[in-house]
């Protein structure tokens, strides 16, 4: 091939200038792209990073630009309405058609098989509620006995996403929904910008292992940096990230293509460098220490509620986290259950594909284990991974959720196409990009009434399946509620999936053998 280029290009040099200088001056704009293409054709054969290119001049070119072009064609052209990945076409068309207030129902039935392994629905009731008469804005009040300043939350809110993952438009049109929706908006773990607070929508600040935005000089955490930031008004919780289900054990990651001057500012870290927050966290080591770190936030935030939010991987330090609770008569005001299944912009597939809890398993756990220990009600339980629609979030209730967070969805809801080019600062829609050029496209003023739309069809799509259920309150939604098909002719509940326990079984030596392995191997003064 690379003999037939410098023919060709040969030739085609010779005829285009034969043509030019006998036949017309037209074609001079012909030599002009065979002169380009030759150069273009020399370059790869120069060059030594890729094979094809240098084996293939020009021609080669196309196997990259096909890469390239693959997953929008295959999105567009190739992949069925249900079999789309992360999120399929149809959970991504009636996101978009809420927020745009759009006609979002379906025509000519149900395109999934209802009687394929996995499929799950929710029964309904002969005697369904009226509802115009529900709660059409159901909301959750967060903080315990220790909690001077609780906040009421609503049902469905804002997940984790930094000011560095997302641009400052994606930033503060996610905000400006929040404060039109009434609804909470958490800026993930790279830590509180102008974006964050240009709106007035109210803020969950999330602390990573990084502590961006109350770190000293040496990366640790600082009383002080901390204490100025938290009393900002529009900052009604704080959220102790401990792990992400996208990428567990792993930390943060911020590409140096979008550390911004500014982003380093906020974060206070050196601009245009890889930014990869500890997989640890320093303030501290064990269960009790952890324990002991939110009440001491709790504390200097003049008594905000504090929680924290994990994965869940070894089931025996969340029962140390359990047991140390109880030793010190101290609880977290919430705990936010992310699944593996959640969502990032950048992440080792090894992580994203095969490290940590799915969100249900994960959930059914933690409220468990709550639940046996007794400390239940001293502790709001939110729901993160992969909530997209009303069934969602009542599948997410039914496992013992009081609230749920979304983070892919939302994105969604300002113009997200799943282009799965978040790590590469070149995001189409000006979303996940620090790349100005590209973050203009989004307009803030129409994009943050599209999150508000989102979210209030959302949770009235939720009440109407409360309705459906005959009840009038999501609290009394339970694991019988929602049903799986095991087998093509077998179907459980929830609860025999995912068995409750009963209050107490923990301590008063009725623990369900599943869980006594777990129960031995766990302690409140050190993880393993």
């Amino acid at each position: 091939m690379r003999k037939g280029f410098i023919i060709s290009a040969i030739a085609g040099i010779v005829i285009g200038t034969l043509l030019t200088v006998f036949v017309s001056a037209y074609w001079l704009v012909f030599l002009a792209v065979v002169i380009a293409l030759t150069i273009v054709g020399i370059n790869d054969m120069m060059q030594t990073k890729h094979s094809i290119m240098r084996t293939y001049p020009v021609l080669g070119r196309m196997r990259y630009w096909m890469e390239e072009l693959r997953p929008k064609m295959y999105q567009y052209f190739v992949e069925s309405d249900i079999d789309g990945r992360p999120i399929n076409r149809i959970d991504r068309s009636t996101i978009y058609q809420r927020a745009k207030r759009e006609t979002d129902t379906l025509p000519f039935g149900t395109q999934l098989d209802v009687y394929a392994e996995g499929y799950e629905w929710m029964s309904h009731s002969i005697a369904p509620k009226d509802f115009t008469k529900l709660n059409h804005s159901p909301r959750v009040t967060i903080g315990n006995k220790n909690c001077k300043q609780p906040y009421s939350a609503s049902v469905f809110n804002v997940s984790a996403m930094s000011f560095g993952s997302l641009s400052s438009n994606a930033i503060e049109a996610l905000n400006g929904g929040a404060k039109i929706g009434n609804f909470a908006h958490n800026t993930g773990e790279g830590g509180i910008s102008p974006h964050h607070l240009k709106q007035g929508g109210d803020i969950i600040w999330q602390i990573g292992t990084g502590y961006f935005g109350c770190r000293d000089e040496n990366g640790n955490f600082s009383d002080e940096v901390f204490r100025e930031n938290v009393s900002k008004p529009q900052i009604k919780m704080v959220e102790i990230k401990i792990s992400q289900g996208a990428k567990p054990g792993h930390g943060g990651i911020l590409p140096a293509s979008k550390n911004t001057p500014e982003i380093a500012a906020i974060r206070h870290v050196k601009a245009g460098t890889t930014v990869a927050s500890p997989p640890y966290h320093s303030a501290f080591n064990t269960p009790k220490e952890l324990v002991q770190f939110v009440a001491r936030l709790r504390e200097i935030s003049g008594g905000k509620p504090v929680g924290f939010k994990l994965c869940i991987g070894r089931k025996s330090e969340f029962v140390g986290i359990c047991k140390a609770m109880i030793e010190l008569d101290t609880f977290p005001d919430f705990i936010t259950v992310d699944g593996g299944e959640g969502g990032t912009g950048a992440a080792p597939q090894e992580f994203s594909n095969y490290v940590g809890a799915p969100l249900l398993d994960g959930l059914a756990f933690v409220h468990n284990m709550l639940v046996g220990f007794g400390i239940r009600e001293h502790i709001v339980v939110i729901a993160s991974g992969k909530i997209l629609s009303g069934f969602h979030l009542v599948r997410a209730f039914a496992l013992g959720a009081d609230a749920c967070n979304s983070a892919r969805a939302m994105m969604m809801a300002i113009g997200c196409i799943q282009a799965l080019q978040c790590n590469t600062n070149k995001c189409p829609t000006g979303v996940a990009t620090q790349n100005p050029s590209l973050a203009v496209g989004l307009v803030v003023d129409d994009k943050k009434h599209r999150v508000a739309n989102y979210h209030a069809d959302t949770v009235k799509t939720f009440v109407e399946l409360l309705g459906a259920a005959g009840i009038d309150d999501y609290k009394k939604l339970t694991r019988s509620h929602i049903y799986r098909r095991v087998l093509m002719n077998e179907m459980k509940t929830f609860e025999e999936i995912f068995p409750s326990l009963e209050p107490n079984c923990m301590l008063n030596g009725k623990i369900p053998e599943k869980y006594q392995q777990d129960f031995d191997q766990a302690f409140a003064d050190r993880w393993m």
